[in-house]
């Protein structure tokens, strides 16, 4: 029996609104939104004269691990320690993401996710986010170079199945041979086709986006960048409205101004911020493996020997802040950002807004966007 709760005196944002009222959760969903609500309740949060946010829970789309565990471990015990893990972060729900690695490995990483469940004290799994290994070798960045292969439809339907139909994006450089077949056949099929670790030239990306490529992996990052007679990946996916692209923010896989020029270029309702981090998230500094590689995680970031980023150590809300550092966004415009866009793509009609009827998917933040508490599905997760 899921708990009646009644939130207080709040400012309750979304990607289109902001109010300050009252909100009423029962059964893990969002029954009513007014003022002074005089309602019985299990329990009260009140927010009065503590200047509290209240914007629906963070999503994140493109992540390896956390607190020690990684997505292609390919256990129950991987996929619930990165679950409990995130929520301390305000992400509610999130789309655990393979790296390029032996078939065996990746279809080991997709049965586990078919058959997964999550506990009310977890952040949601919402299906899987596939990266590589349908990528360019020139820029295979942390994705290892020996695993990358060529596009096969008849290869990824049969993972799709695997998974039980639980593969929502995927990240595939189109150029290569075959990739404009695939980018056309997955996109009909419903999965969210992002252009990533690709050498594509504009005239590639614009026939990819003619297909049904919708997003860009990580902007910036492992991509042909900008350049005043060929604008690459870069330039083209700044360019195109119909493309959202993914952010990390963390200031080390992308500066401050290269961040605002995003933003200024594409607005925040094409921008997804994801953390794209890795089991090192929330553990100290030192050695961790990535994909059966060693990663060396300092204050300057996660990196391979090589010298190659290797994922982030970035969270969710640290993102949120840097974002609003960067370019003195609203309130609105990180709903948008952090949970609102990815909720779109996913075709997610119950998440990524505070609605009534909608899931009871909250972060409540203090005015300097610290979480004090995360509720997924109508159940407080965490408490600062």
């Amino acid at each position: 029996m899921k708990q009646t709760i009644l939130i207080s005196n709040v400012t309750i944002v979304n990607y289109d609104q902001e109010c300050i009222g009252d909100l009423l959760i029962r059964e893990g969903k969002i029954e009513q939104i007014g003022q002074a609500l005089q309602v019985e309740a299990d329990v009260y949060i009140d927010g009065t004269s503590k200047n509290w946010i209240v914007m629906p829970g963070f999503i994140d789309m493109h992540i390896h691990g956390s607190a020690g565990f990684d997505m292609m471990d390919a256990t129950e015990e991987a996929l619930r320690g990165i679950s409990r893990s995130l929520v301390k972060e305000g992400t509610t729900s999130y789309l655990p993401t393979t790296i390029t690695q032996a078939v065996e490995a990746i279809e080991a990483a997709l049965k586990n996710v078919s058959t997964f469940v999550n506990n009310e004290d977890e952040a949601e799994v919402l299906g899987i986010h596939v990266e590589g290994p349908y990528i360019s070798t020139k820029w295979a960045g942390a994705q290892p170079v020996e695993h990358i292969t060529e596009p096969s439809v008849e290869q990824f339907l049969n993972w799709q199945q695997l998974s039980g139909n639980r593969i929502k994006q995927v990240t595939v450089a189109p150029e290569i041979s075959g990739g404009f077949e695939f980018v056309q056949v997955m996109s009909k099929e419903g999965i969210v086709v992002s252009i990533g670790h690709s050498d594509a030239n504009s005239e590639e990306v614009e026939k990819a986006v003619q297909l049904g490529a919708k997003q860009a992996t990580h902007l910036y990052n492992q991509m042909r960048p900008f350049h005043h007679r060929e604008p690459g990946v870069v330039g083209s996916v700044l360019m195109e409205d119909r493309m959202q692209v993914e952010i990390i923010v963390d200031y080390i896989h992308s500066h401050t101004r290269a961040v605002n020029f995003a933003y200024r270029l594409k607005g925040a309702e094409e921008i997804i911020l994801i953390t794209d981090a890795m089991r090192a998230k929330g553990l100290e500094y030192g050695d961790y493996d990535l994909g059966g590689q060693t990663v060396h995680v300092t204050e300057k970031g996660a990196h391979l020997s090589s010298g190659a980023l290797a994922g982030s150590i970035l969270t969710m809300d640290q993102a949120v802040r840097n974002m609003k550092l960067s370019t003195n966004c609203s309130l609105k415009e990180l709903v948008s950002m952090s949970s609102t866009n990815a909720a779109k793509q996913l075709g997610l009609s119950h998440k990524g807004y505070i609605g009534e009827g909608y899931d009871a998917d909250l972060v409540i933040l203090d005015m300097e966007l610290n979480v004090q508490k995360t509720i997924c599905r109508g159940n407080i997760v965490f408490e600062n």
